[in-house]
């Protein structure tokens, strides 16, 4: 097989670009590219546990734990017990972090459409198609 064959090359290649795209498009807001995606996730769907936080960005949990300490350092989440189970945590936004993740939002829309435009609908579909498969 040659390197050039090689579909992890590609992948790779592919998500790094894409991640720095991303954390291009949210380093005016002085946070990485992980940490607007964990408030992007808490946006859509606040004060969930941090296990489930950890399952949707798919961050293990020492990096998610080091994430959510640097979040909360800065005012824009704060870390509760469950009260339905002692041992979980929740994670919720402060209203710096709402404010901030309804920014980070918009952003995200106009970052994924800007990307997304370098291919044609259909081979976004295909592409969307094929990473399922592969996820």
């Amino acid at each position: 097989m040659q390197f050039d064959d090689c579909l992890f090359f590609h992948l790779t290649t592919a998500a790094r670009h894409a991640s720095r795209y991303w954390k291009q498009s949210v380093c005016e807001f002085g946070i990485t590219g992980v940490q607007a995606m964990v408030l992007n996730v808490l946006q859509e769907q606040d004060e969930i546990t941090s296990a489930c936080l950890g399952k949707k960005t798919c961050l293990d949990s020492a990096t998610l734990s080091g994430v959510l300490d640097r979040l909360e350092r800065d005012g824009l989440l704060q870390r509760k017990p469950c009260q339905d189970d002692g041992r979980a945590i929740r994670v919720l936004l402060t209203d710096s972090g709402r404010a901030l993740a309804a920014q980070l939002y918009q952003r995200m829309v106009e970052a994924n459409n800007a990307y997304r435009a370098r291919l044609s609908d259909e081979e976004l579909a295909q592409l969307q198609a094929l990473l399922k498969a592969l996820g």
